[in-house]
């Protein structure tokens, strides 16, 4: 309807996960590079995670694109698989057996071990040839519990030197606790890369909405006013899939109304229309746009547990940041340094260990980092606590600090589950007197 009237080629807010229409935002452009580094150097297991509407299967589709011929792919929509349906997918997409062989039941006899022997047969006359295969698996958090334990059988096929498959797996914000799950354990040890795609803020949506009408040919006809586009961002809250339903529908009340520039009205009455409420706004509005989702430079130490029965874990002492902060509906801000921290925000004290996240110098150009941490560890369930230290000269320092704990062994398995999670939150054990600074 609307794209004569506009001229564009094609819809440019369609649903399908076509790789040419995605945008590489800071967030969707490191995911990208993460998985072309994984494949490169053979890190084995990789998990990137998103909420509903990301962009993860057009994330998919635009890496296949990009991978070169030496490169031998398998792609999985459909995670209600069983082992053997999952196999005889694998080996279809690399080439091994016809569809038609499938579709004739000429695979019918043959037993689930064969299949993964003839897999690991495929993937040695890979090596002298110095080609590899990636396995990616799309709603990953679909997939049985059997058969993710056979994924994790399928990463033993490996070579004294490197792994002969390289799996991703993409999934639902929930994927993450799924593999948290103690029936998981082995496979979750494996994972070598995780990495979350996060909504879009706003200045990125409008970037975004621009690229897709340059890609669908029309950009020129059509605009959409600086107020429609906020409130495209406060209707989707930042979700891709989101924001090209409310835009689809922004257009055709822009044809109906026979207009070259999309009001924030026609926004307004399309993100009715869809019955979607305004999402919540962003609480970190002083968030700069340049500010790294990464935590900076991170102090690092490995933890290590003395004998049975003793919480104590010997570290190596370091003049530690500390933070001072006060909650206002859940968002974290900097205080004057007289006052105290908010009682909800100290360690408890029968806490005998915690895990140091950060620690930076308390200026103003620090907040920035502080928040970023903060966010990232609640969002990953953490609860978040801080402290402070005076280092003399060097001034007051500021600490990040997620959860309190009482057993040093859950206290270890969160810290090496947040390190694999967020590298470069290289997380440490600390005891509760290092963390606060009173262990002097």
């Amino acid at each position: 309807m609307y794209e004569e009237y506009y001229g564009f080629a094609e819809k440019p807010f369609s649903l399908t996960p076509d790789p040419k229409y995605l945008y590489r935002s800071q967030s969707h452009a490191n995911a990208f590079e993460l998985l072309q580094y994984a494949i490169r150097r053979r890190e084995g297991f990789v998990v990137i995670t998103g909420d509903i509407g990301t962009g993860k299967t057009t994330l998919c589709r635009a890496l296949l694109e990009q991978i070169d011929r030496t490169t031998f792919t398998a792609l999985v929509l459909n995670p209600f698989l069983s082992e053997e349906d999952l196999l005889k997918r694998i080996l279809q997409d690399f080439g091994v057996i016809s569809r038609d062989e499938a579709r004739a039941g000429r695979l019918a006899g043959v037993t689930k071990q064969e299949m993964i022997e003839t897999l690991y047969d495929f993937l040695l006359s890979l090596v002298p040839l110095k080609a590899s295969a990636v396995l990616i698996i799309d709603e990953a958090q679909n997939l049985p519990l059997k058969v993710l334990e056979q994924i994790r059988i399928l990463s033993n096929l490996e070579t004294d030197k490197e792994k002969l498959l390289q799996v991703i797996l993409v999934g639902q914000l929930n994927l993450k606790t799924l593999l948290r799950s103690p029936q998981l354990r082995q496979l979750d040890q494996r994972v070598s890369i995780r990495y979350e795609l996060k909504p879009l803020d706003i200045e990125t949506v409008a970037a975004y909405v621009a690229h897709r009408l340059t890609i669908a040919g029309g950009s020129a006809s059509v605009a959409f006013t600086a107020k429609a586009l906020a409130r495209v961002h406060r209707f989707s809250g930042g979700i891709p899939r989101l924001i090209n339903l409310i835009c689809d529908r922004a257009l055709l009340a822009g044809f109906s109304a026979r207009a070259n520039r999309i009001s924030h009205d026609m926004v307004k009455r399309a993100a009715k229309s869809l019955d979607l409420g305004a999402s919540a706004m962003p609480r970190f509005r002083w968030f700069g746009r340049g500010a790294s989702l990464a935590a900076g430079a991170l102090v690092i130490l490995l933890a290590s547990v003395f004998a049975a029965g003793v919480t104590a874990l010997l570290y190596e002492r370091l003049d530690l940041a500390t933070l001072q902060a006060s909650t206002r509906h859940g968002s974290v801000d900097l205080v004057p340094p007289i006052q105290a921290i908010p009682a909800s925000r100290k360690l408890p004290a029968d806490a005998a260990l915690t895990i140091l996240a950060g620690s930076y110098p308390e200026t103003e150009a620090a907040a920035p980092e502080i928040r970023s941490v903060t966010e990232r560890l609640e969002a990953s369930g953490y609860r978040v606590y801080y402290a402070r230290v005076d280092r003399g000269p060097d001034g007051r320092w500021q600490r990040v600090l997620a959860n309190a704990y009482t057993d040093a062994d859950a206290a270890v398995t969160d810290a090496a589950r947040l390190k694999a999670a967020a590298p470069d939150l290289d997380a440490q054990v600390v005891t509760s007197a290092v963390a606060t600074g009173t262990d002097r």
